[in-house]
């Protein structure tokens, strides 16, 4: 395999194991989300299996072995309450969004199209959670700052 392909295989699987603990984490954060925005966490979590299943289908493609989903996977703090379920759900977006600036770097043609569409969906959804956007998505982490928490509403 050549150093390209190798490279964005390795995205693709950065990026699918991501979308395995959003899936899980949405789990949380639809179990403890107020009714006001149980419906807002459903969708995100259908969407996360959608892009997780596409995924899948993209790394056998390249002729890559998947990888497996975690049995459970470690919360980045408590999630108690509502309040707590949404700035989870802002968190997992966040998270996500940095794996598929990877993708975009990693991927060509329609590959990088794909990622950049998920980049702007994960972008989106984290800013509804949190109630305000960050300068640059998917490229927090990289420049060594946390994004502004809101005072988040159940």
């Amino acid at each position: 395999m050549s150093e390209a392909k190798d490279g964005e295989l390795r995205a693709l699987q950065a990026a699918l194991a991501a979308e395995h603990a959003a899936v899980y984490g949405y789990g949380v954060v639809g179990g403890r989300v107020g009714d006001r925005r149980r419906a807002e966490a459903r969708a995100a979590y259908d969407a996360h299996r959608a892009r997780r299943d596409g995924l899948v289908r993209e790394i056998k493609d390249l002729g890559g072995r998947p990888l497996a989903a975690s049995a459970g996977y470690a919360l980045p703090f408590p999630v108690p309450d509502a309040a707590a379920a949404v700035r989870l759900a802002a968190e997992l977006e966040d998270r996500v969004a940095g794996v598929y600036s990877d993708l975009v770097r990693a991927a060509g043609g329609p590959r990088r199209s794909l990622a950049a569409e998920a980049l702007r969906e994960a972008a989106v959804r984290a800013v509804r959670w949190r109630g305000e956007s960050v300068a640059f998505p998917g490229l927090v982490e990289r420049a060594g700052t946390a994004p502004p928490r809101a005072a988040p509403t159940a």
